[in-house]
């Protein structure tokens, strides 16, 4: 196996919050896997993630 590609790693972590990683996965993710480089994308995610819901709520609550 090689180490997971960054679309991979965004596939994971996307996955994991949900719950819904399959084992197959997660072991590639260990085995190969940096934490470091899941942790970065994890928090790139979780910004855009956020800023992707205040943008929503700018949108609906006038103001």
């Amino acid at each position: 196996m090689r180490k997971p590609t960054l679309f991979q790693m965004m596939r994971s972590i996307f996955r994991a919050w949900f719950g819904v990683q399959n084992r197959e996965n997660m072991e590639r993710d260990f085995q190969h896997g940096k934490a470091s480089h899941f942790i970065i994308v994890g928090l790139i995610m979780a910004v855009l993630f956020v800023l992707m819901i205040a943008g929503v709520v700018a949108l609906v609550v006038p103001g």
